[in-house]
């Protein structure tokens, strides 16, 4: 599905971080590792910020919202499918975090060149931020740690 407007877009990114607050809720439950479970648990209430935010985001420009079309952006590029397993490994929860932290750096990044509202880009821009941190805290535990 395309993402052609500003409230659709909006509307993905909330629940795209939902989604990966559910799933890191689930995570740090099975990780043994107490680094990794830590990181996760960062991760988790990072998430919950973000999604506050964004909630907080749409609210505000919902009176703003531009009309005019936005193109390039497709669900289908930003949508994964992860599935948290009872006996998972903390390298397998390892990859689920960087699944997830890749695609919403993605989406973030992508989006925030779409958006004409320029308090929203910055947002979007932020966000893209932190999920490029998350990436390399999260390689570097799994370099020094797991694998």
């Amino acid at each position: 599905m395309t993402l052609s407007t500003f409230g659709a877009i909006m509307g993905f990114a909330s629940e795209m971080l939902e989604r990966a607050l559910d799933v890191y809720q689930t995570v740090v439950e099975k990780a043994e590792d107490p680094f990794l479970k830590e990181t996760l648990q960062g991760l988790s209430r990072e998430e919950g910020k973000n999604h506050s935010l964004m909630e907080q985001t749409r609210r505000e420009n919902v009176t703003e919202m531009i009309l005019e079309p936005i193109t390039g952006l497709h669900q289908e590029d930003y949508e994964i499918d992860v599935k948290v397993l009872d006996k998972m490994k903390d390298v397998d929860l390892l990859k689920i975090a960087l699944i997830l932290e890749e695609s919403e750096k993605k989406f973030f990044h992508d989006a925030s060149s779409r958006v004409s509202l320029p308090e929203v880009a910055r947002i979007f821009q932020k966000i893209a931020q932190r999920k490029e941190k998350n990436l390399i805290k999260l390689k570097a535990l799994g370099l020094n740690q797991l694998l």
